[in-house]
């Protein structure tokens, strides 16, 4: 609502403590700070709406870390799922070489995207890659922003399907994000346009759903995809 104040809540354990943005401070600062006595960094559950939803979880630790040539065979499987594979459809066969030609180059930095590893309490589960959309410019002719940061990511193994660690995942990934590009104002994704589920993990972290347009692929179909953003200062910063 414009010119009004954004409200929050954040749920630990069937308590809610009521908060409010203030002027210039984003969300993620104004959830920490209803909660600062609690030593405890609140999480996303429904950014989407007109108060903003966060909890508190005491049972999960979400992490990020740089994917590692050890990993290849869990992305290779992952890749090879039903659930992954629909929405990845131009990228070849996922066998371990296939993979291994693909993300290689990245894991040893010869790429401008970067590839990781999403964790849920030490276990791998899932993977993303993130890049400067500028660095690749066919697709930054396509992007509202070219100097956004551009994220895909999968959940890989089904057990954790519908749980919530999507939003989750990307909100351990987005401090990592600002790390490596500090100047980002932007963050940008661009699912397909069929895939709901993706789109509303989106919006449930902070992004806005913005343009469609069509993504050529690289068997030479094309995607039409629906462009994400997120606003860093509003969100995140």
């Amino acid at each position: 609502m414009s010119g009004s104040t954004t409200r929050l809540v954040v749920h630990d354990r069937g308590h809610e403590l009521l908060g409010a943005v203030h002027p210039g401070e984003s969300w993620a600062a104004a959830a920490r700070r209803t909660v600062a006595s609690l030593h405890a960094d609140p999480v996303p559950v429904d950014l989407s709406g007109e108060v903003k939803q966060f909890r508190l979880d005491h049972d999960n630790r979400v992490t990020v870390r740089p994917m590692t040539p050890g990993d290849l065979p869990d992305v290779a499987r992952w890749r090879a799922a039903e659930h992954v594979r629909r929405w990845w459809p131009g990228d070849g066969a996922a066998t371990l070489e296939a993979v291994t030609d693909r993300y290689g180059p990245s894991i040893d930095g010869m790429t401008p995207t970067r590839m990781y590893v999403a964790e849920v309490n030490g276990r791998s589960i899932g993977f993303l890659q993130d890049y400067r959309i500028r660095d690749y410019p066919d697709f930054a002719m396509l992007t509202p922003d070219p100097d956004a940061v551009g994220v895909d990511y999968a959940i890989g193994e089904t057990g954790w399907l519908g749980r919530g660690f999507g939003a989750r995942i990307l909100w351990a990934w987005m401090p990592r994000a600002l790390r490596r590009f500090p100047d980002a104002r932007c963050l940008f994704a661009a699912p397909d346009h069929r895939n709901a589920a993706s789109l509303r993990i989106l919006e449930k972290v902070g992004f806005a759903p913005g343009v469609w347009f069509d993504e050529p692929q690289s068997d030479g179909g094309v995607a039409t995809v629906v462009g994400c953003t997120l606003d860093v200062a509003t969100v995140l910063a």
